[in-house]
């Protein structure tokens, strides 16, 4: 059954901007982090259905803009206002690394599959791949576009993906560093995008209220999907490879189905816009955060 497991009330002082989850392979400890307007990345382990604050990683400036967590669970990144990229040990809390972006703030960052690089977008329009260990731009790709928002990898590791405040999606191989597919999906900047498990699909969400699926292979759409009110903010897919999930500026966390193409629910427990989900390792858990400073966590059927 779809329905709110765990709410964490003023999670943050200020706005929450983004969230990631991800079980650590070293000890299985449930690994959630949040990033807020309050220049905090927080930590938190999801144990026995409550989540439990664990720790505060400073040295940011400035706001959040995104976090997110290699996917052996144990080191987390977050991107700030401040133009830096940190780096931290989930195990003890301790920042690794700190990356200055550059002179222009970095946007959202994400992890490649082997965990040996971190993506960021930035507002020259290029994707800047950071070495882990050298803490320095190792590769640059260029959309030859506008502000990057979002990117995102492709889990089998072939492809890299961004959307730009255009509304223009780019998929890159990361093998030849070529740009494949230029799809002009939305009418507004892409917020957030990202790939099926499997890396057949890519989903991207929009200012424009939209949701679009494409299929990766041939760059083709396969459908647009409507149901929010506002802009949608946040998209994040379901580990079953069937469901992903939204978050919108309409205060609305929606779950779709990927396969029929439509909602099969909604959650509306939040107060103010929706920046942030993230699913737990094998879809059973859903976590959003807000503007109302709240983390949700929400229990979803699989």
């Amino acid at each position: 059954m779809y329905q709110v497991c765990h709410k964490r009330e003023e999670g943050h002082e200020d706005s929450i901007w983004s969230v990631a989850w991800a079980r650590s392979e070293k000890d299985n400890t449930e690994n959630i982090i949040t990033g807020g307007v309050d220049d905090l990345v927080k930590s938190w382990n999801w144990r026995d259905d409550f989540l439990e604050y664990k720790a505060e990683l400073k040295g940011h400036q400035l706001g959040i803009v995104s976090v997110t967590i290699n996917s052996a669970g144990t080191v987390a990144a977050s991107s700030s206002l401040d133009s830096t990229i940190k780096l931290w040990d989930l195990d003890s809390s301790k920042q690794i690394k700190s990356i200055d972006a550059g002179p222009v703030d970095c946007w959202s960052v994400a992890f490649s599959p082997d965990g040996q690089y971190i993506g960021s977008g930035s507002h020259s329009g290029k994707i800047n791949l950071f070495g882990i260990e050298s803490g320095k731009l190792e590769q640059t790709l260029d959309t030859r576009g506008k502000f990057v928002m979002s990117i995102a990898y492709s889990p089998d590791g072939h492809f890299i993906a961004c959307g730009g405040i255009d509304g223009i999606v780019c998929i890159f191989d990361l093998a030849t560093g070529k740009l494949l597919h230029t799809l002009e999906g939305h009418a507004m900047p892409i917020r957030s995008l990202t790939f099926s498990p499997d890396s057949q699909l890519l989903t991207t969400c929009s200012d424009d209220k939209s949701i679009k699926i494409y299929d990766v292979q041939h760059a083709n759409l396969i459908g647009t999907l409507s149901g929010h009110g506002s802009y949608v903010l946040c998209v994040d897919f379901c580990p079953d490879n069937t469901h992903f999930a939204t978050s919108s500026s309409d205060r609305r966390v929606k779950v779709w189905d990927a396969g029929m193409r439509k909602a099969v629910h909604t959650f509306t427990d939040h107060t103010d816009q929706v920046w942030g989900v993230a699913y737990n390792d094998n879809g059973s858990k859903l976590v959003s955060v807000s503007d109302d400073k709240q983390v949700i966590v929400y229990d979803c059927p699989i």
